[in-house]
């Protein structure tokens, strides 16, 4: 059947569509040719019998691949006005052009097939109702998608190849660029690209963190390097401000290690939450990569270096459980922290703070050991101050022979540390004289007479000049800001310390950070089990060493004993609480001293700031005394009077009662003081007892 055979009048009726797709957007721009080619399919159209204003052309999936219909509107529409009814005859200049797989394809080929519409391609017109039609098309997307496979498998395998001799050029990080010949990797010419990496690598080696890297960096005003263009080709480098990103980066690139690396990442499909499928990357592990080629190229640093640092950054992560030493280590004062385990179960034991202050540290399991009344106990709860004495003295012990190593690299890290960032910092005033001078000469080389383009370089050389301004009073303030070298007496002053660590490892200037950081240097474990009974108890402490070496010590744990009432106790607490009302020195005392107490009233008025422990009126120069019960004034009697303020009311009154009893008089007035027989009772007070609690005054004394 020719192709004119097949059309109808209803497929007449109905648009004719032009589908137009390239794979990359360099086809685009590398292959015009095919573009054009696939735009000509309208005349074709026309030449068919539709008329040109039914002709539609669906270019919106240029440069995008086939592989499948995630992402392409362009399909996506295709197959819409397809499943409508609305296409009578899709174009395209090879069914590949549709679609490179099959579940796309064939879904496409139901719908035409369902709803009457033909496919044409540069070889014929088809229908997919029609057997022989379908039999054709299906042979013709297999073919396509085979063909994408073999061109893939081509295209991999040459990589692959070239990526084992470790000549396959690909994007370097910053600091590195690639040589003339084959494969041939060296540094970056730029000093100050060179110098600042290099900075990086020795600010790690001595704070061993990331983060901390970064923060120095923000600190002392520090640019980073950025190659935004040329990636590949060229050495532009932009200055600008160093992100936790780009530090991270640089520590954990191989490159910089001097190895040529091929195969760090994998590619990885799944299905989104929209039910899309999509691609995601993934790191592997160094075991896993498919090339790597030590000592390729010049580095900053050695492979024996780079893995150690990349241990280093990987145990700087939130502790995982059950797993003792991982985690890094925080500011709190227990030292054991990520360290201590459980001797009965193996959990890593979570550290607790206990005390007013919420500062002596604890250690507890955070596994069940048994029900207790329904309650789950742990298996381990213990004071830390003890155990991490113990465990400080063994490691001072342990470091004692390495002692005098140590303290000679502290005293070289005291003398360079501060030169690094000077030195940066005398590049950055060398690369900005450099700029400086480099628009000069723009702005020299140009015609006077010229002024739109001589305004603008002079304003170039202008800002230029300025960054040199600034990058020179940085070096200078940082020059006369630079510490002194250590002289003869502090560097011996230094390398005395290595004779008596305990002081090093006491010091005020060591944090419990800096304690923990050198515990987690040489000890991999400490195994905790608690032993408990009636008179004493101990924990015993199992220290896995680096290396794998034991050792075994036992703490003391000290007991509190529980706190036991006596009646002596009691009489002795409840004595002590009872009242007392001071007097003043007279002839009739029973004791002949002043201030004796009255029965067994000893202590002073509540409230009453007049009077000191010893009963004697602290105030002298005040007018009246006061009296125990409400704190009221008494009359101040006159000198030589035998007259005193009564004794505790609680005792027994002679007079009336205390309702009815009349305010005391002045001694020298009309009415003279009830008598009061003192409170003589020798047993602990009781509810409704004398002394247990003195009467409210009914009327305050008027004063004579």
């Amino acid at each position: 059947m020719s192709e004119t055979g097949k059309i109808t009048t209803a497929h007449l009726r109905r648009a004719a569509v032009i589908y137009l797709r390239q794979s990359t957007p360099g086809q685009l721009e590398r292959n015009p040719e095919s573009t054009r080619r696939q735009y000509g399919l309208a005349e074709r159209a026309v030449a068919l019998g539709w008329p040109r204003a039914a002709v539609r052309v669906i270019d919106a999936d240029l440069g995008l691949s086939g592989t499948s219909a995630t992402g392409r509107a362009g399909f996506g529409e295709l197959t819409s006005l397809v499943g409508l009814g609305e296409v009578g005859i899709v174009f395209a200049l090879e069914v590949s052009r549709l679609a490179r797989n099959n579940s796309d394809w064939y879904r496409l080929l139901d719908l035409a097939g369902t709803c009457d519409t033909l496919i044409a391609d540069g070889d014929g017109v088809y229908h997919p109702a029609l057997f022989n039609d379908r039999m054709l098309l299906g042979l013709k997307g297999t073919m396509s998608e085979a063909e994408l496979h073999v061109l893939r498998a081509r295209l991999d395998g040459g990589i692959r190849n070239k990526a084992g001799r470790g000549e396959l050029r690909r994007g370097l990080p910053v600091g590195l660029v690639w040589g003339e010949a084959d494969g041939e990797i060296g540094l970056h010419p730029d000093e100050a690209v060179t110098g600042l990496l290099t900075v990086i690598f020795t600010r790690f080696a001595s704070c061993g963190s990331v983060r901390g890297v970064w923060l120095w960096l923000r600190e002392q005003n520090l640019k980073f390097p950025l190659q935004p263009a040329g990636y590949l080709h060229g050495t532009e480098i932009t200055w600008v401000q160093p992100t936790y990103h780009a530090v991270h980066t640089v520590l954990t690139h191989p490159a910089y290690a001097g190895a040529y690396v091929f195969g760090r990442t994998r590619q990885q499909r799944y299905v989104g939450a929209d039910g899309e499928l999509r691609v995601r990357r993934h790191q592997l592990p160094p075991g896993q990569w498919e090339v790597l080629i030590k000592d390729h190229h010049p580095g900053f640093l050695d492979w024996d270096t780079y893995q150690a640092n990349q241990t280093r950054i990987g145990a700087n992560i939130h502790p995982v459980a059950h797993e003792p030493g991982t985690g890094a280590v925080r500011e709190g004062c227990a030292l054991l922290q990520g360290l201590a385990s459980c001797g009965i179960c193996g959990r890593k034991l979570a550290v607790y703070y206990d005390g007013p202050h919420k500062s002596t540290p604890g250690y507890y399991c955070t596994g069940t050991g048994q029900l207790v009344e329904g309650r789950g106990t742990r298996h381990l709860r213990v004071g830390g101050a003890a155990i991490d004495a113990t465990v400080a003295e063994a490691f001072v012990a342990a470091l004692a022979p390495a002692a005098l190593q140590a303290c000679l690299a502290a005293a070289q890290q005291l003398e360079d540390g501060h030169d690094t960032a000077l030195a940066q910092w005398r590049r950055e005033v060398e690369r900005a004289r450099y700029d400086a001078a480099k628009a000069e000469r723009r702005y020299r080389a140009v015609d006077p007479e010229n002024r739109l383009v001589a305004r603008g370089l002079e304003a170039d050389w202008e800002k230029a000049l300025a960054a040199l301004s600034d990058a020179e009073a940085e070096l200078a303030r940082r020059q006369a800001t630079r510490p002194r070298a250590l002289t003869g007496d502090e560097r011996a002053a230094v390398l005395a310390l290595g004779d008596d660590l305990d002081q090093v490892w006491s010091a005020p200037t060591t944090t419990d950070k800096d304690r923990k950081q050198l515990l987690h240097t040489l000890l991999d474990e400490v195994n905790i089990t608690v032993r408990r009974d009636h008179d004493h108890g101990a924990a015993h402490l199992l220290l896995r060493w680096k290396g794998g070496a034991l050792s075994d010590l036992t703490v003391t744990l000290k007991r509190k004993p529980p706190t036991i009432r006596t009646d002596e106790d009691t009489s002795t607490s409840s004595g002590a609480s009872r009242c007392t009302t001071p007097t003043r020195k007279s002839p009739e005392s029973s004791t002949g001293k002043a201030g004796a107490p009255h029965g067994n009233c000893h202590s002073p008025p509540i409230g009453c700031k007049d009077y000191d422990t010893t009963g004697t009126s602290t105030a002298t120069s005040r007018a009246t005394t006061h009296r125990k019960d409400s704190c009221s004034p008494w009359p101040t009697p006159p000198p030589n009077s035998a007259w005193h303020p009564p004794p505790c009311t609680a005792g027994s009154a002679t007079g009336s009662s205390a309702a009815s009893r009349p305010p005391p008089a002045h001694p020298g007035g009309s009415g003279s003081p009830p008598s009061y027989a003192p409170c003589s009772s020798t047993t602990p007070p009781t509810a409704g007892s004398p002394c247990s609690k003195p009467p409210s005054p009914t009327a305050s004394p008027a004063k004579q």
